[in-house]
């Protein structure tokens, strides 16, 4: 049905004769301040306003063909199964014509229309987001920073001025929602966070420009810009009208993931991916600058989801739903800045003791970063994770320089905050000296998992493993043996039997 208060072109684009391929109707219409998309079954066609805000300006014809242009070079870095190409649209007396190239008032992106059950803020709302679906997003993003661009005027975009410029923006703009959605002691907190943060983290902020970790991201990576479908995660409608938005540090893009899953007290889920994207790329000192970029992020999302409040075509109810949303993203800003106590649980025992099976437990308990030492090792030598490792991987000095940066990395995370696992045999006191070094260093609540199983059992999950990074084999384990515990040592250990219910020797780790 045609609608007075649509443009003539969008009444005719939910017309089935517009389109020169069958149709199912009714053709849906979805809108944006910014755009129309026009769903017609196999196919989405997505037509830019002719809107300026400053920060997006489709003001003209030809904006409005560069950035469909942009928006499709750019998504199909990461969506190329969605994104098929850009056609123009003419205007002929009274009708306008998809395809011709004469007389033309507009452009279009065409992509592939997917089910909306694919998008993964669908599945998490159904409780469908399983965990090793978050493990496969955390690869493939992983993946696409890895391959993302960097150069000098990219990096330019990581200085403190060009990172504060939005967060001070955000904060002007939210005065008026004090004593609304947020209170004056979150605003006046979470504004004195940031404001320490860039007084005192300059040389961190640095550190990520001169280590290329600002890129040409996607820079609107939340849940409901990701679907999964036909067996493949794509990573869809990335910012293509504002570098500033996308010349971001990667940990400005993967913010948005642990906000949705996080806002919605999901941190067990948050933790399962953030270990594993940093295990993909080895950025874990990344980490430190993360916190800044949730908070960021939930602050945007609660500044306009504020703006609803003042909308008189709004309804009161509405209203009051907007309020309450606004309000749970405003904490989660402030929150993400709080200093927190950190914590280093150290795991020790066997190949195939179920250090993994426990550490990785214990993560979606605690909310905790979870490092493997058989990532951490191939980080050092440059070996891909899957490869197996030759001989030269397990030297005596390999091995030591890998549990040196285990234990530096667990001190790092666990001094920001975080509760850091790190999985390793730790099967001799001077490496489990290391890591009582660092608990001391920064004075950190220390944990000793030892794991403990049969032999005969031991064998057998070392011989059933199947598609894990780890390369120990039965004669590795063979050599393998554990020194005891000292008795300053003893002080910090939890034995944990692997072939006993694990709940309740668990909970008293926990709750340590």
């Amino acid at each position: 049905m045609a609608n007075a208060s649509l443009p003539p072109l969008i009444e005719q684009m939910l017309q089935p004769e517009f389109y020169p391929h069958d149709v199912q109707p009714p053709i849906r219409l979805m809108q944006t301040h910014v755009s129309y998309v026009l769903l017609t079954g196999d196919f989405a066609y997505k037509v830019k306003k002719s809107v300026d805000f400053g920060f997006l300006n489709y003001s003209t014809l030809e904006k409005r063909q560069h950035f469909c242009e942009e928006e499709l070079r750019l998504n199909q870095r990461a969506a190329a199964a969605l994104y098929l190409e850009v056609l123009p649209i003419a205007q002929q007396g009274d009708r306008f014509v998809l395809g011709a190239d004469d007389s033309v008032v507009e452009y279009v992106v065409k992509m592939r229309q997917f089910p909306q059950s694919a998008l993964l803020s669908h599945q998490f709302e159904q409780g469908e987001l399983t965990e090793a679906l978050l493990r496969q997003l955390a690869a493939a993003i992983a993946e696409f920073h890895l391959k993302a661009k960097t150069n000098d005027y990219i990096r330019a975009f990581g200085t403190v001025e060009n990172v504060r410029q939005s967060i001070d923006e955000n904060y002007e703009q939210t005065v008026g929602f004090i004593g609304g959605p947020q209170t004056q002691q979150q605003f006046d907190e979470t504004k004195a966070f940031t404001d320490e943060f860039f007084a005192t983290r300059q040389d961190l902020l640095q550190q990520r420009m001169a280590q290329d970790k600002i890129r040409a991201c996607h820079g609107d990576l939340h849940l409901n810009n990701i679907c999964y479908w036909q067996d493949e995660l794509l990573l869809f409608d990335c910012i293509e009208f504002n570098e500033p938005f996308r010349f971001v540090d990667v940990m400005f893009d993967i913010a948005y993931i642990i906000m949705d899953l996080t806002v919605q007290g999901r941190r067990d889920l948050a933790a399962i991916f953030l270990s594993h994207y940093v295990e993909c790329t080895g950025d874990w000192e990344g980490l430190q600058v993360l916190p800044l970029y949730v908070s960021r992020q939930s602050y945007v999302r609660a500044k306009v989801t504020s703006f609803l409040l003042g909308d008189p075509s709004i309804d009161e109810g509405t209203k009051q739903d907007a309020a309450a949303k606004a309000a749970k993203y405003y904490t989660l800003a402030w929150e993400a800045m709080q200093p927190q106590p950190g914590r280093l649980l150290v795991m020790s025992g066997l190949s195939g003791s179920g250090k993994s099976t426990v550490a990785r437990e214990l993560s979606r308990q605690l909310g905790a970063i979870y490092l493997r030492s058989d990532a951490v090792r191939k980080h050092l030598a440059e070996v891909p994770l899957p490869q197996r490792g030759d001989d030269s991987l397990y030297t005596p000095e390999m091995s030591q320089k890998t549990y040196e940066r285990l234990a530096e990395l667990g001190g790092l995370l666990a001094s920001q905050g975080y509760t850091a696992i790190l999985d390793a045999k730790f099967d001799r006191v001077a490496t489990r000296q290391l890591a009582i070094a660092q608990a001391q260093t920064h004075d950190l609540p220390l944990t000793l998992v030892h794991c403990q199983a049969p032999s005969e059992v031991l064998e057998q999950r070392v011989r059933e493993r199947q598609g894990d990074i780890a390369d120990a084999t039965v004669a590795v384990l063979a050599q393998q043996t554990l020194e005891p515990f000292t008795a300053t040592e003893g002080q910090f250990v939890h034995p944990v039997d692997t072939t006993q219910p694990l709940p309740p020797q668990l909970a008293t780790i926990v709750e340590a």
